[in-house]
């Protein structure tokens, strides 16, 4: 029986972070299971991030460094940069013609989003920007995906392009499978909030013990415990979210916190201890690969062709079910 096939990506807007290797990490253990498609998703960088694209090649030849260190296999998946397969620009733009405005006005986290960079200085009112989930819905339905990975606020985007693959169906011919959500993981930023780059609560993938302990001693607790002798909800802590990935006792950690038997201080610490110890065959195997920067090119190149394969197929079908030559 063949195997179901997935599709993922993620944008190079900046440094890796742990928000982004907990994604990856399950990523790593979706690649055993599912027929995977990986992509750095340059264009998508390009809804918030269009008015300086000077780092983005440093960016993307780090993410794919950092995707390719963590564990993601390249024989295993197919790996490869979204601007790479100009497939999916065509696809978007064939779906933009169909897509009423009022579907993408509606996704929840358009409005929400657009407040908060727009607070920051950003100006990100552009058609780029809202159109961003029809993209996303040409990412996957390029590769005919029957399932995603996505997090819990990305659902309404998803949707959306089960939406629209119905209108395609409706208006023109059922050419794509509906695909249904995998929950990924999220870990909160040091502030509690979604760990975002824009947020500047990140703490980078890549960064040296002494980074790693300095942003954990940042991290926000349960505001309820304000001495060590009173006894905390680890339910509401940030820190304790980190320790139920990185530390096996972690159970061990929640009768601590609960009883009051060890400090905030202290449980930072451990943790920080925990995350060094777990990324250090990680980072050294990133540093060797760096070593080597044509070999990542050659992988995503490598990836890319296999990738247009299946892509040119899918577009052939699509411009003869719309009649377009």
């Amino acid at each position: 029986m063949a195997k179901k096939r997935i599709f993922s990506g993620m944008q190079p807007s900046g440094r890796f972070h742990m928000g982004n290797y907990q994604v990856l990490t399950n990523w790593i253990k979706l690649q055993e299971e599912y027929d995977c498609i990986f992509s750095i998703v340059d264009w998508h960088s390009l809804t918030s991030s269009y008015e300086d694209t000077s780092k983005l090649p440093e960016r993307i030849e780090t993410m794919a460094l950092d995707w390719l260190s963590a564990g993601l296999d390249p024989e295993k998946n197919i790996i490869f940069v979204q601007s790479h397969v100009k497939e999916h620009a065509e696809l978007h733009l064939l779906l933009s013609m169909m897509t009423p405005l009022s579907w993408l006005e509606r996704v929840p986290t358009y409005k929400d989003k657009l407040q908060q960079l727009g607070e920051m200085g950003k100006e990100i009112n552009t058609y780029g920007f809202l159109g961003y989930p029809e993209l996303m819905t040409a990412d996957i339905i390029l590769y005919k995906a029957n399932v995603v990975p996505v997090a819990e606020d990305q659902l309404p985007h998803l949707e959306l392009s089960r939406e629209i693959i119905r209108r395609f169906a409706n208006l023109y011919k059922p050419v794509f499978p509906e695909p249904q959500p995998i929950l990924s993981p999220l870990l909160p930023g040091i502030d509690g909030r979604k760990m975002s780059k824009s947020y500047g609560n990140e703490i980078p993938y890549a960064a040296e013990p002494d980074e790693i302990s300095a942003r954990v001693r940042l991290m926000v607790t349960d505001p309820q415990r304000v001495k060590k002798t009173d006894p905390g909800n680890p339910d509401i802590c940030t820190v304790y979210t980190f320790h139920k990935i990185f530390s096996p006792e972690h159970n061990e950690i929640t009768g601590h916190c609960r009883n009051a038997s060890i400090g905030c201080v202290e449980c930072k610490k451990r943790l920080a201890e925990k995350m060094i110890m777990t990324l250090a065959d990680v980072h050294g195997r990133r540093r060797e690969m760096a070593k080597n920067p044509e070999k990542i090119k050659e992988l995503l190149a490598y990836g890319a062709e296999r990738a247009r394969k299946i892509a040119a197929t899918t577009m052939e079908e699509v411009r003869s079910v719309m009649n377009l030559g």
